[in-house]
């Protein structure tokens, strides 16, 4: 018993001697994650950079002042290497105060990340004096002062990353000392001064980033200056609104990796170089709202890789020059606001992606060229305010409203109340006789009297067409009330109504025998056959399924119109079993199939609700420079879409074409998802054909490239896409350094350069929705998982967007395909 308690005794001193040891030298007692006891400088460092934070959400707290786990992983964002600090990462904390300039005290610190923080005071100058500094990310905050010289100091800085702060004062030309330097962004800031040439001089960067601040004086003509083999690897350069004056250098042709060139809102004059045609990666230039003159460079077709050009807002003048065709990955033209003159190229015609052709305030002369009618993808298009004259080919006028070419004055058709004028009647001579001899011919001219009876009676001609055709359509409509004589609107329209397919006042022709089967389900409002195949009609778009129509009925009720494509569908028997299905499918976040049409020769139409503002597509792409889409309204319709697809996933039904074009808007700018259950309209060849095309948009789950089938896991995928999308503000269509929307956002997340993520517009306020966007985005991520089992279901991304924003969400049991339905969604 001795012998035991004289044991306890001698272990409890060693005990007691080993926590005296640890009292005194906090540190030199723990051991770093990978064994080696944490050094005295660093912990003390440490310590002297939280006393100057401000902690509001306790992140902190794991700080222990003992020193305890400082390298072991339990202090939050340090990470340690040989017992010394190479790591601390504490973005979107809420942290505030200032940086210590004892961080200068981490010898071995290598990377530095507190972005999206609210952090005041000067970037510290110490950290020049930090030889393995490779990435310094503080940008989001709210430093002020000046970039400190030091920085340049740091032989192995890879990425510096001070946007969107307060900073002032010059661009240190040492900064250049740090020849690895591949990144450098000091956008959004009120730096001022001249762009130092040392910036233009080194091989390694490739991202320069300098937008929005008070630069002046001209840019830089030293770009890769003595090197011949143009290896300067700069892909995006983003000089945009600032104070930038002088020519565009033609030196920027040596950059041959660029990809991305920004100098808009500056004041830059001359004319374009023609080098600039030498960059064949180029994809993205804006060059728009300077005072640029001269002509259009005939050396732009060369740019085979442009998706998108924009020099509005300029003085360039002359024509364009053809050659425009070669330009077959553009999708963005915008020239507005120029002094262009002649006639527009006919070649645009044939740029098959281009999606968005701004030609409006110039000079351009003549006809609106008819090859711009077959640019199936235009959803933004407008020549308004030229000198053009004639016809405005039919398709364009249906597709796009009278403001797209008004201030023409030679220019009709393109509204009723710019109607073309009737050509006169040509007048052919008759034959002679083959038994006659040839007679003299005789040449006969009118006079003024006889050409205006001609023109006369060739007016009348066409009113009394026009009037038989709105009697028979009168008739018709009155026969069909008659013989709905005790019987309910409702009642009629269920049991089908036959009538005679007219075309429509459009020209929108539906066929032209008598038969056809109209089939209603519930609507707000009910109409007959006759009153559909007599609307007015503008066609809205055209997809793998068919065209879509706006139909205006007599009444002026609005509805659209999907004709779909012949040879496509399955017999009538199984398509009218299917259309009844996809019929009695209801919720506020689903365009609702309100009617369909059968006609005599094969016709099918689908009647849908209309949405007023279009699709999400043109609603995010297509929109003016001064429409802001803000964060609350991102978010509704992502858990609009969302709410809709968990239903029809509840349903078993699998949508297998979401795409932001299949996203419409209603007044309220409420989420529809369109085009649900057509799939189970259509032959398997044309499925195949639509997740063909799903894919080349972006849209598609990589596993369907093989099996051609689709998903709830496939659906899920094409959601990730639109919720970054919508936080991205990018089309997922455009190529972005040969990566779809997806990687691109996955390589800039990796790279902690979170704010090159977001569309600008959500970045103005970071401060107050910073969480709520990070977290939107890794559950955008998380959608997108190229391994379909590692992907949440819809409900799942349901529950979680409305976590995210609480306030949107409306609580209730999702048992019936999401939560439940405020009231005034309820149809």
């Amino acid at each position: 018993m001795f012998m035991e308690n004289k044991l306890l005794f001698v272990i409890h001193a060693l005990l007691f001697l080993q926590l005296l040891i640890v009292a005194y030298q906090p540190v030199s007692g723990q051991r770093g994650n990978d064994g080696v006891i944490v050094t005295q400088s660093d912990y003390q460092a440490l310590r002297a950079f939280k006393r100057e934070l401000v902690d509001f959400t306790g992140v902190l707290r794991s700080w222990n002042d003992s020193g305890h786990g400082a390298c072991l992983g339990w202090w939050a964002g340090i990470k340690c290497v040989n017992g010394q600090v190479i790591a601390i990462q504490l973005p979107w904390k809420r942290l505030g105060g200032r940086i210590s300039e004892k961080i200068g005290q981490l010898q071995a610190l290598r990377k530095l990340s507190l972005h999206d923080n609210v952090l005041a005071g000067p970037v510290p100058l110490s950290l020049g004096f930090l030889p393995n500094l490779r990435g310094v990310y503080l940008f989001n905050n709210r430093l002020s002062g000046s970039v400190p010289p030091s920085i340049g100091n740091c032989p192995l800085l890879q990425t510096l990353d001070l946007s969107n702060n307060s900073l002032t004062g010059t661009i240190p030309s040492s900064l250049a000392n740090s020849t690895k330097l591949y990144r450098l962004n000091l956008s959004f800031n009120s730096l001022s001064g001249f762009i130092p040439t040392s910036l233009t001089k080194f091989p390694s960067l490739t991202i320069l980033a300098l937008q929005h601040n008070n630069l002046s004086g001209p840019i830089p003509s030293t770009w890769g200056a003595g090197n011949r083999n143009h290896s300067y690897k700069l892909t995006i350069l983003t000089l945009d609104n600032n104070l930038i004056s002088g020519t565009i250098p033609s030196s920027l042709s040596k950059l041959g990796f660029l990809e991305e060139i920004y100098l808009n809102n500056n004041q830059i004059s001359g004319t374009i170089p023609d080098e600039i045609g030498e960059l064949t990666r180029l994809q993205k230039l804006d060059l728009s709202n300077n005072a640029i003159n001269g002509s259009f460079p005939s050396s732009f077709s060369n740019l085979s890789s442009l998706v998108s050009l924009n020099l509005e807002g300029n003085r360039l003048n002359n024509q364009i020059p053809g050659g425009l065709e070669r330009l077959q990955n553009l999708s963005v033209l915008n020239l507005k606001k120029n002094n262009f003159s002649g006639h527009i190229p006919a070649s645009v015609g044939n740029i098959s992606g281009i999606y968005q052709l701004d030609l409006s305030e110039n000079k351009f002369s003549g006809k609106i060229p008819a090859s711009l009618s077959s640019l199936d993808n235009l959803t933004s298009f407008n020549v308004s305010h030229n000198n053009l004259s004639g016809p405005v080919p039919s398709l364009l006028s249906k597709k796009f409203n009278s403001s797209s070419f008004a201030g023409n004055l030679q220019l009709c058709g393109y509204s009723a109340s710019t109607p073309c004028s009737s050509p006169p009647p040509q007048i052919l001579p008759s034959s002679p006789p083959a038994e006659q001899p040839l007679k003299k011919k005789h040449h006969h001219k009118f006079s003024t009297k006889d050409k205006i009876l001609i023109a006369a009676g060739a007016l009348l001609a066409v009113l009394l067409l026009l009037c038989c055709i709105l009697l028979v359509c009168l008739v018709r409509k009155r026969s069909a009330s008659k013989g709905m004589n005790g019987t309910t609107a409702k009642q009629a329209a269920d049991a089908g109504i036959a009538a005679k397919a007219v075309p429509s006042s459009a020209g929108v022709e539906y066929g032209g025998e008598a038969g056809g089967k109209l089939v209603h389900f519930d609507g707000p409002f009910v109409f007959t056959a006759d009153d559909l195949l007599c609307a007015t009609a503008e066609i809205m778009g055209k997809s793998t399924y068919g065209t879509a129509y706006k139909a205006t009925l007599e009444e002026g009720n609005e509805v659209a119109v999907k004709r779909l494509r012949e040879k496509t569908t399955k017999g009538q028997k199984e398509f009218e079993t299917e259309a009844a299905a996809i019929g009695k499918i209801r919720h506020p976040n689903l365009l609702a199939l309100r009617a369909y049409y059968l006609g005599p020769k094969g016709e099918k139409l689908l009647v849908f609700d209309y949405m007023s503002k279009g699709s999400l597509a043109s609603f995010l792409h297509a929109r003016g420079p001064d429409t802001i889409i803000d964060w609350p309204t991102r978010m509704n319709i992502a858990i609009g879409i969302t709410r809709g697809l968990c239903y029809l996933h509840n349903e078993n039904i699998v949508h297998g074409n979401l795409t932001s074009s299949n996203i419409l808007l209603d007044e309220q700018t409420n989420a529809h998802i369109a085009d649900f259950g057509l799939s189970r309209l259509m032959t398997a060849a044309a499925n195949t054909t639509v997740i063909a095309t799903a894919g080349t948009l972006g849209y598609n789950a990589p596993e369907l490239s093989k099996s051609k089938k689709a998903t709830t896991k496939t659906d899920v995928y094409s959601l990730g896409v639109l919720i970054l999308e919508l936080l991205t503000g990018k089309s997922p269509g455009e190529p972005m350094n040969s990566m779809d929307l997806p990687q691109w956002v996955a390589s800039i997340v990796k790279e902690e350069w979170t704010n090159e993520v977001f569309d600008l517009e959500l970045m103005r306020d970071v401060p107050t929705i910073g969480d709520l966007l990070l977290n939107t985005l890794k559950l955008a991520l998380h959608c997108v998982d190229p391994a379909p089992a590692a992907r949440p279901e819809a409900q799942q991304v349901l529950q979680q967007l409305e976590e995210i924003k609480p306030d949107q969400a409306t609580g209730g049991s999702a048992a019936e395909g999401g939560a439940e339905v405020p009231p005034q969604e309820a149809e």
